[in-house]
């Protein structure tokens, strides 16, 4: 096969697309996540307004990342047809009314489908992961998807200042004052970027040209005969937890450390901070490696590390009785706030590192299907981020035990890890 003539446009104006796509793309994620994190702070005080329980608080945050999970996907391949700048630009100005519906509403049922309705803002993830991958710099791809993917940073900005809004003008106001910074990057979205949807298809028709190569099949049938592959699984299977885990981490931390610490609510989103700031480093890092080397034993390490934190991280405080020589040794472990988030915030940065090269291994193997794969991963992700909350109250409740959520995420990454064992035993020759 021929190799494929480069596009002069493109070669051109690489520089400038570059940096606009580098710099409003993360902006887009980092608001639609700031958008979706509101309830983790916001909802606790909903909790003693409304007088909710534990359940109903589960539910509300499980309903963005439930309905942006369905939605990723569908929105991916959207993007491939339209562009990804109308549809992240579609999906900023789809949130702006729920944000103000937040503000106005007085029912947990108006929250619960306000919340649903940001939800939607999953599209702009999935539209902006499409178009970082095909408009942004070709030669460090990793770099430009690990700065896309930091974009999770927004959870620090809703840690940072909702707290500030809350007891300053009161809860209401924070949803409001969202507004303005979404419409600020919606209208850069509209006047500095651009889809150029067709160079991607004049390469591939300069391919078939020139080969004399027949199409591919068009459509749903495309996406079902691919979707049949499982080796296009293996890495989104892999990614959704590390996305799906950090999602639902940074939802339920500040609820975690007000209750575990009895930290008032503002300090407990300062506390839960480092974390947030830990993973978007790590894939900025992870990115960047993936890009000078094929890290693909790196998700072994990754799983491995953070398998042990969350091992760690699980147990609960206990005494322990011993009976000793001279009579009973009374033992008492509970670990420390500094050395809790020393530990999660490790175990942040491995979690970013894995999240960043696994997102550019799969550029670099399904490229030319980005929207289909980055898509289905974003989708395993937001609805393995949706069942969490669930658990991690289910946990509370049945067990008894606050590290009960720890304790499933264990298992989770267990659950995976063997997966990937069993994958490589039954195709050793993969590079994969």
């Amino acid at each position: 096969m021929m190799p494929l003539r480069e596009d002069p446009v493109r070669d051109t104006e690489g520089g400038y697309r570059s940096l606009v796509v580098v710099l409003l793309s993360p902006l887009a994620f980092a608001l639609v996540f700031a958008c979706w994190t509101l309830f983790a702070v916001l909802g606790l005080e909903l909790k003693a307004v409304l007088g909710f329980g534990e359940l109903a608080f589960a539910a509300l945050l499980a309903v963005p990342m439930l309905v942006g999970g369905l939605a990723s996907l569908p929105m991916a391949g959207l993007a491939v047809k339209i562009g990804g700048r109308r549809v992240m630009l579609g999906c900023l100005l789809l949130i702006c009314p729920f944000l103000w519906w937040i503000s106005q509403a007085g029912h947990y049922l108006e929250f619960l489908l306000a919340g649903a309705g940001l939800g939607l803002g999953a599209g702009s993830l999935a539209a902006g992961l499409v178009y970082v991958a095909t408009q942004g710099p070709r030669h460090h791809a990793g770099l430009a998807l690990g700065l896309y993917g930091a974009g999770m940073l927004g959870a620090g900005l809703s840690y940072l200042l909702l707290p500030l809004i809350s007891q300053a003008y009161g809860w209401r106001l924070a949803p409001q004052l969202y507004l303005l910074p979404v419409l600020l990057v919606a209208g850069l979205l509209w006047l500095f970027a651009d889809d150029q949807a067709d160079a991607s298809t004049r390469a591939v028709d300069e391919v078939l040209e020139l080969d004399d190569v027949p199409p591919p099949p068009a459509g749903w049938r495309r996406a079902r005969e691919r979707l049949a592959c499982w080796q296009l699984w293996r890495l989104a299977f892999v990614y959704s937890f590390f996305f799906g885990a950090f999602v639902a981490l940074a939802l339920w931390l500040p609820g975690y450390l007000a209750a575990q610490y009895r930290l008032p609510l503002g300090s407990a989103a300062l506390w839960a901070l480092p974390f947030t700031l830990a993973v978007g480093l790590g894939q900025v890092i992870g990115g960047a490696l993936a890009d000078w080397r094929d890290f693909r034993a790196l998700r072994w390490w990754v799983s491995a590390f953070v398998l042990a934190c969350l091992f760690l991280l699980s147990y609960p405080p206990f005494t322990m009785q011993i009976e000793g020589v001279h009579g009973a040794i009374a033992l008492r472990y509970e670990a420390p706030l500094w050395g809790f988030l020393s530990m999660l915030t490790a175990m942040g940065m491995a979690m970013g590192i894995g999240k960043g090269s696994l997102m550019r291994l799969i550029h670099r193997d399904h490229g030319d299907d980005m929207a289909l794969v980055g898509g289905l991963a974003l989708t395993l992700g937001g609805l393995f981020a949706a069942l969490l909350p669930m658990m991690f109250v289910l946990g509370n409740e049945w067990v008894g035990i606050r590290s009960a959520g720890f304790m499933f995420l264990y298992g989770s990454l267990a659950v995976c890890m063997l997966v990937m064992l069993a994958d490589h035993a039954r195709a050793p020759h993969s590079a994969a």
